[in-house]
Formats: structure tokens, sequence, C-alpha cells
């Protein structure tokens, strides 16, 4: 399980996108999108939704990244809302740390407190402390102002330690982890 950092009271939904996400609606996302590597899904989901109360978008996509120290992570995938459609988004960032290997992911990320589909698009600092390995689910939490994006992923490979970064959300796909 990741290390999560800067955990917001679930009662700070003021000002973000109208509707909110229940528990069982993103569980039920969850379980199609992640299928039968999904078995600690649910005590995940529930950690979240205790930390930081209902989200009012998602995404879900997929990421592959690596490490020697100095890391990069490249990402695509949907972001759903209730009330602002769907939108393809692209993340990638940089990491410096204790960490290294190499990982490709399923990823679903839990959007809190998002005042536009626009304030996405942007920069999100966090610290990862994941182990992933071969069936493992991991969470990290992301924070920009009172926005919390929480990665949660079930990937293939072996990636270990701790690193600070980011991820930089994009409307287009870059190469550049900056």
């Amino acid at each position: 399980m990741g290390l999560v950092l800067g955990a917001a009271p679930a009662s700070a939904q003021q000002g973000s996108l109208s509707d909110t996400y229940s528990s069982d609606e993103i569980l039920n996302a969850g379980h199609q999108f992640f299928g039968s590597v999904a078995q600690g899904l649910a005590s995940v989901i529930e950690q979240a939704f205790e930390q930081y109360g209902q989200p009012n978008a998602y995404i879900l996509g997929q990421e592959g990244g690596g490490a020697l120290f100095i890391g990069a992570k490249y990402g695509d995938g949907t972001m759903y809302t209730r009330n602002a459609g769907t939108h393809q988004v692209f993340w990638q960032g940089p990491s410096l740390g204790l960490n290294i290997g190499a990982d490709g992911s399923r990823v679903m990320m839990l959007v809190y407190n998002l005042p536009s589909v626009e304030s996405i698009y942007d920069r999100y600092p966090g610290v990862e402390g994941s182990i992933f390995a071969v069936g493992g689910i991991g969470m990290t939490a992301l924070k920009l102002n009172d926005v919390y994006v929480v990665p949660i992923s079930s990937g293939v490979g072996l990636r270990a330690g701790v690193a600070v970064g980011y991820l930089n959300f994009t409307r287009e796909p870059t190469w550049n982890p900056f």
C-alpha cells in the first residue's frame, strides 16, 4: 500500500463541480476496469473515502515508468465528471529519490475538490512510497491547492523505494516529463 500524505477532511467539498460519486459507484467502476486483479481494491477505495470523502471526478487509464534514483512516469486516460462530461487526459512526471525498477499499471485516479475541468491541467506534487509487485495494488496522494488526486494502481513489474516528484496533466501527450 502506498504512503498517503496530506489528508483532507471528508467534508471539504465546497466550491467543486456540483456532483460527487459514491463509494459504491467508484468500486463498481474499479472492478470493471481492473478486472480479476482487484482483490485489494475495496479496502484501498474505502481508505481513500475515509480520508478524502467523495470525489467529484475520476480518471481511468494506464501508465508506465521506470527509475534508477531518477525516474519518469507517463500515462493517459479518460476523466469522468457528472456534469462536465468526459475528457481525455495525459500525464507525465519526473521523480527523484531512493527509487529503482520499472512498472506498468492500470490506474484509477480519484479527484477531489476539482473546481473546473481546466483545473486538472497542472502539476500535482507528491511523495511516492509504494511498492509495485505483480498483481499488487498501490495508492498515493498528490495535492495542488485544495485539489487532491489519489492514484490507485494495479500493475506488473517491480518498482520499490521512496521518491518525490509530480505529475503534470496535459491535454496532449508529450515525452518531456517536466
